[in-house]
């Protein structure tokens, strides 16, 4: 067998069991036929061989980010972002949101997105009364970066059908002011159940699920778990298949089953339904049953056993009670689903692995993988559960870096535990890590540089205790997301009869300085074995005929 591209004279990162590092990686059709030295590679070369020459830089396994919102990231796209180098204020988001409105039809919604009020000088949110000066005719809604959090004008709450006398939704705040008035501000469910009437078209959501996967690719991410979406989450899954079957989406997606608005009828209705975690194909698989058990890190909303430090009053915001989440989950697991929730704080922690314990009593199950998205803050006693219990856990090192100072600020010494990668490797508990975005940056680079480093954006140290080694880093957004999908034997790392899903960088991952991680850029991208991102023509640079340079 001859191969169709080798890749050699490289740092092949293998991720296999032995964390090999070698110089030669050899690709027929999707596969992955040879790995190893020059001499190993030498019998594979043809005539119309491709030989690229890596000239000493990183070759990996294509990342896998392990929970991120393709649907939200690519609608992001369509919409007013407020993460743009040129905001600095709230009158520069104001500006970008009038030219937005006059191009827009009157009664269309207006979707800002990313907004922080950390990142804009006056520090604080815009004001209902802010976002009606901007328009009237037009339903405004400006979406925190935690996606748990949105500011919205009058006519938004209008056409939501929100009053003064509109009660608190079950795990939701509808903000008002002292005399009873509404501000505009929708604190979780409040937020989510926004979206029933503001979501977008599904013409809009393909085109941005479109441009989502593009982005992703050339980041150097093969594969997705999407953790779902807005709305009616059928009817996105159903969008998401199609755009697939037309090659819109590259990236291969492990679909999670649920959704930011009213998660537990989605989960519900694909009980029902029938098909289970695994149904698929190695390029779209049905993923885990998942609802919302607590809130936003930054918000800040998740529910944690002991108030904030900020707040001695707070203690987040629960969903549901211990017996709903039992029964939820619970007879997703009974049916066969791989099950999970959105659990930031240790009291959601705490109340997901009773949820576990129970099903697994009720039902056993070996080799169930259940998961824990985020796992915020995890005490050892929450990590000596996981570890008994088999659990999966996502997490999400880049929110050390964006969010550090907030993290201190709110939760003080218990960012020792927070997203806690170094005590999972010792403990032996599998985490997988995923970027949440558009919650934060998509870039896996800056995932490692945060998890290798602990330290902030600013320089701040943030439970440096919990820094791994840049292997470890690797594994755990590659071979980790694999294994979390079930799908470990067939991608995740550079082995003989795997995929061929690569990732090449500018220049070594094992020699770069720690602190300069995060400025390595992707080179060339390869899923299938077809070369998909390639801004450098690594691929057509590189050609060599006679292939003298692997047979000298």
């Amino acid at each position: 067998m001859k191969a169709d591209i080798i890749f050699f004279n490289g740092e092949v990162i293998t991720v296999d069991a032995q964390n090999r590092i070698v110089e030669c990686v050899a690709v027929k059709n999707n596969r992955i036929i040879a790995v190893g030295t020059k001499a190993d590679i030498r019998r594979y070369i043809a005539r119309d061989t491709k030989c690229i020459d890596l000239n000493g830089k990183s070759l990996l396994p294509g990342f896998i980010d392990a929970h991120l919102h393709l649907t939200i990231y690519g609608a992001n796209l369509l919409g007013v972002s407020c993460i743009e180098p040129h905001i600095h204020s709230l009158k520069d988001i104001f500006q970008d949101l009038r030219i937005k409105a006059e191009e827009t039809p009157k009664g269309n919604w207006i979707r800002a997105w990313g907004f922080s009020e950390s990142l804009v000088k006056e520090n604080r949110c815009p004001t209902k009364e802010e976002l009606d000066e901007i328009s009237t005719d037009h339903p405004i809604v400006v979406i925190r970066t935690c996606n748990h959090t949105s500011i919205v004008n009058s006519l938004a709450l209008e056409s939501a059908g929100i009053t003064e006398s509109t009660k608190d939704p079950e795990g939701g705040i509808i903000e008002r002011s002292m005399d009873g008035s509404l501000t505009g501000k929708l604190i979780e469910n409040a937020h989510m159940n926004l979206f029933e009437y503001a979501s977008y078209s599904k013409e809009e959501l393909r085109k941005g699920m479109k441009l989502a996967s593009d982005e992703f690719i050339k980041k150097g991410i093969t594969s997705i778990h999407d953790a779902g979406a807005y709305g009616e989450g059928s009817e996105t899954i159903r969008i998401m298949q199609q755009a697939i079957n037309a090659n819109e989406i590259k990236v291969r997606v492990y679909a999670i089953i649920g959704s930011l608005t009213n998660s537990h009828h989605f989960v519900k209705k694909m009980v029902e339904a029938g098909p289970i975690t695994g149904l698929g194909n190695e390029r779209f698989k049905i993923g885990p049953a998942k609802v919302f058990t607590d809130g936003s890190s930054t918000g800040p909303t998740i529910a944690t056993r002991e108030p904030y430090n900020h707040n001695a009053d707070d203690y987040g915001v629960i969903y549901y009670s211990q017996e709903e989440l039992n029964r939820i989950l619970g007879e997703a697991h009974q049916n066969g689903y791989q099950i999970t929730a959105h659990a930031q704080g240790d009291r959601a922690i705490e109340m997901l692995l009773n949820c576990f314990e129970k099903a697994l009593s009720d039902h056993p199950r070996k080799n169930h993988r259940h998961r824990i998205e985020h796992a915020g803050i995890a005490p050892l006693d929450l990590q000596e559960r996981m570890q008994e219990l088999g659990v999966v856990i996502i997490p999400n090192p880049v929110f050390i870096y964006v969010n550090g100072e907030k993290y201190l600020e709110y939760y003080g010494d218990r960012v020792e535990v927070m997203y806690p990668a170094r005590d999972y490797i010792e403990k032996g508990i599998i985490a997988a890590f995923g970027s949440d975005a558009p919650v934060t940056t998509v870039d896996p680079l800056l995932g490692i540089h945060a998890a290798v480093n602990r330290e902030s954006h600013l320089g701040t140290e943030v439970g440096k205790k919990q820094s791994i080694s840049v292997l470890e880093a690797i594994r755990a957004y590659t071979w980790n997301g694999a294994y979390a999908s079930f799908e470990e034997n067939i991608k995740g790392s550079i082995e003989v009869g795997k995929l061929a899903d690569f990732v090449v960088l500018s220049e070594s991952l094992m020699n770069v300085q720690a602190s300069k991680i995060k400025d390595i850029k992707v080179e060339l991208t390869m899923i299938d074995g077809k070369v998909l991102y390639d801004p450098y023509q690594m691929s057509n640079n590189n050609r060599y005929n006679n292939s003298v340079s692997i047979t000298e």
